[in-house]
């Protein structure tokens, strides 16, 4: 048989957790692949890229909308597990999971809400595209970069606080920002007074100080939290500071920082790992894409 698409293999994929054991991604697509009894040429058969298989791809993909959907975790790094909603999925005893069955999942709705393909829409993934390759192709580096973010903010919520610490600095010196490693080390982490998680050099020469808040939070930063730490900050007569949270901020939060006269800079999980994408922190480039188009200049007689 011809290898499954990524939706045809989501029910597979979630029998096979059914035990509610923790299973590595690697044995799981090897299950995947024999409950759908591919061949072992199939097996092997690449992706135009010959950087990995057909089917682990699709396995691949398979758990990404199960997992945005709530009927999976990533317990750690590269372990899957059946959540409660996942059994409760298989006690249903559907034909089929699939896009269509997943939207009656709020979380997965929101996570498709971010997709080129409306999360009402009955064609699904298998709708002709309408848009040029170009923009196909903006918009899958987007839910890749997305799928990225919202796995490194697990990893960051799963991580130490000193490790979190360490990702701050070297953030921030990525960024130009608290002179080198060494002094941003030493800065950061370290003055734990009053609220205020440590300074940094603006910029090398150390011309201002920039105080910083890190906090690995899950519940929302709001007002009263961000005037706590603006008035932490006049014990060390800083004008400007930074607070970096794993969570969000209320919207009264950003109203405040914007009536204040010091300038405070809010960073919220979601910019944090954009900024952890943009400067290489934490992450790894594994392919690149060069568009080239004609050089009408060279053409010129």
């Amino acid at each position: 048989m011809s290898i499954p698409d990524f939706q045809s293999i989501m029910l597979p994929l979630l029998q096979i957790l059914g035990d509610c054991q923790d299973h590595v991604m690697q044995e799981v697509t090897k299950a995947t692949a024999d409950k759908c009894q591919l061949t072992e040429q199939e097996m092997q058969q690449m992706l135009p890229s010959g950087q990995t298989t057909v089917i682990a791809n699709r396995v691949g993909w398979a758990k990404t909308y199960l997992k945005n959907a709530g009927l999976l975790v990533q317990p750690n790094r590269g372990v899957v597990r059946i959540t409660e909603d996942g059994k409760n999925a298989l006690a249903e005893n559907p034909p089929r999971i699939d896009m269509k069955y997943l939207e009656k999942y709020p979380a997965f709705l929101a996570f498709r809400s971010k997709n080129i393909t409306k999360p009402g829409d009955d064609k699904g993934v298998q709708e002709v595209p309408t848009q040029t390759p170009e923009e196909l192709l903006e918009n899958g580096y987007q839910t890749l970069r997305e799928a990225l973010a919202a796995e490194l903010l697990e990893q960051l919520m799963a991580c130490s606080s000193t490790f979190f610490e360490r990702v701050v600095i070297e953030l921030l010196v990525a960024m130009g920002y608290g002179g080198s490693i060494e002094d941003a080390g030493k800065a950061v982490g370290k003055t734990a007074d009053g609220g205020i998680d440590g300074r940094i050099k603006e910029d090398r020469l150390g011309l201002d100080e920039i105080v910083i808040q890190a906090k690995r939070w899950t519940g929302q930063v709001g007002r009263p939290d961000i005037q706590a730490f603006v008035g932490s900050m006049e014990g060390f007569r800083a004008k400007k500071g930074v607070f970096i949270t794993t969570s969000t901020f209320s919207q009264p939060a950003w109203d405040y920082v914007k009536m204040i006269e010091r300038k405070i800079v809010l960073i919220d999980g979601a910019m944090l790992t954009g900024l952890m994408i943009d400067f290489g922190i934490g992450v790894t480039t594994y392919r690149t894409f060069v568009l080239k188009r004609i050089d009408s200049d060279y053409f010129e007689e």
